[in-house]
């Protein structure tokens, strides 16, 4: 084990876990490695992936953590997120559909840590009060707080700072003229838990993005009256049907009636907010905290991970980037992480890392559509892998362009198609019920089941 390198990891979800098990893959493998500590305010690992059923605040008083919804499944195909070293194939001995329901991913997940046991690496109901960068010293204060026991925990020294609490839990919400007298039901995606309480209703929704496109089809599924979507910049451009239609921005609301930009009007149940999230992290420092809204490749953040502004190079960010791809991109990028950290991988001069940032900056700037953003963030991807001497394929950006056209095609019936691993070379087989019509989704029923057609 390297000398002094003691590193605390925030957040047990999958972007610190990937950092855990990469660390740990160098332990295994008798080269250097650090000392982890991961702190993990939730009672159990898996971040948004640890489904409550709270919302406002959790267990132990604190804001919900968790945006993630009952009813969800995969809005991509599980072979853009396959982990190489542990596939789907690995994990339930069979070919399973592309598209699994929430639970189904979970255990995916929880297999590759579980075979590690990482889960010893990681301190759990205790949350993060404060970071502090010592220059003198060249390394981080951490005080913490153990929410089971309501106790401040003595401060803790570390050489390096993995942040890995994610950028979906605090949500951004907008104000409209006259939404303060609407008399229905009216939340932020962050709380939508299940789509059947809309049952019967009508629904407006507020945003463009994936979470507002996937809430209108889990709500017309579950049985909502109709639903409209309220873009917000510019249109989806999907062909909605089955009782989904697309607005103009709204302009005010007046009592239950909801009037648009085109001078339309409709008259609705309730509201759901999918507008967005705050990056949020009240622990850390003005100089140590990363500010910035959603995009492919933050400012201030060297190969997306190291933080350009204090802490000499030793405080990096997870997975703070708009996502295409997910666990794959969290991996690659632990990975590169945990081959600085433990150095195995020496950091360049920081003036070619602040030429590296504005490289892919100008790229990002000159980004038009969702298909040009899938090439970027592919093109990111495969640069950490060669950084790190990757001999394994990350690039999926035909299985995603695959994707986007299906959706293009008809975005109810996306989640219905096939599609093939780059890892197995093995596709995946058809749901026994169409998406649309699928309601339980637990593992049992989706992975042990006789492939059919429909």
């Amino acid at each position: 084990m390297t000398a002094n390198r003691r590193v605390c990891v925030i957040g047990a979800g999958p972007c610190g876990m990937s950092f855990l098990y990469h660390n740990n893959q160098l332990k295994v493998a008798g080269k250097e490695c650090a000392d982890v500590v991961c702190y993990e305010k939730q009672s159990n690992w898996g971040g948004l992936w640890n489904y409550t059923w709270r919302t406002g605040t959790d267990e132990q008083g604190n804001v919900c953590h968790g945006s993630m919804y009952r009813d969800l499944w995969s809005n991509g195909p599980k072979e853009c997120l396959e982990l190489h070293d542990y596939t789907f194939d690995d994990h339930f001995g069979k070919a399973i559909p592309s598209f699994p329901p929430r639970a189904v991913l979970f255990d995916y997940l929880q297999g590759r840590w579980n075979k590690s046991n990482l889960r010893n690496y990681i301190t759990f109901n205790t949350n993060v009060q404060r970071v502090t960068y010592n220059k003198e010293t060249d390394d981080f204060t951490v005080m913490t707080k153990d929410l089971s026991n309501d106790k401040d925990l003595p401060p803790e020294r570390f050489s390096h700072v993995i942040v890995a609490t994610g950028h979906f839990s605090v949500p951004k919400v907008p104000s409209f003229e006259g939404i303060d007298k609407f008399p229905g039901r009216i939340l932020h995606s962050h709380d939508f838990r299940r789509a059947n309480e809309f049952k019967g209703q009508r629904i407006l929704i507020v945003g463009s993005s994936y979470s507002a496109e996937d809430i209108a089809m889990q709500c017309r599924k579950m049985g909502s009256d109709n639903v409209i979507i309220s873009y917000r910049r510019k249109p989806t451009n999907y062909h909605w049907h089955n009782g989904i239609e697309e607005r103009p921005p709204l302009t005010r609301v007046d009592g239950s009636t909801i009037h648009f930009n085109d001078g339309t009007t409709a008259d609705v149940d309730a509201i759901i907010l999918c507008t967005g999230y705050l990056y949020n992290f009240p622990y850390l420092p003005d100089s140590l905290r990363l500010k910035t809204a959603l995009e492919l490749y933050p400012a201030g953040l060297y190969k997306g991970t190291v933080w350009m502004g204090d802490g000499n190079n030793k405080l990096l960010y997870l997975g703070m980037y708009g996502q295409y791809y997910s666990y794959t991109m969290f991996n690659i990028q632990a990975e590169w992480a945990s081959a600085v950290v433990s150095g195995h991988k020496q950091l360049p001069t920081r003036e070619d890392m602040e030429s590296d940032i504005r490289i892919w900056r100008r790229k990002q700037e000159q980004l038009d559509g969702r298909f040009d953003e899938i090439a970027f963030q592919s093109d990111f991807g495969c640069d950490l892998a060669k950084e790190v001497g990757c001999t394994y394929d990350i690039d999926v950006r035909t299985l995603f362009n695959k994707w986007e056209n299906d959706k293009r095609k008809n975005i109810w019936t996306y989640r219905d198609h096939a599609y093939t691993s780059v890892h197995t070379g093995k596709s995946g087989i058809k749901h026994h019920t169409p998406w649309s019509r699928a309601y339980d989704d637990s593992v049992d029923t989706f992975v042990n089941q006789t492939p059919n057609k429909y």
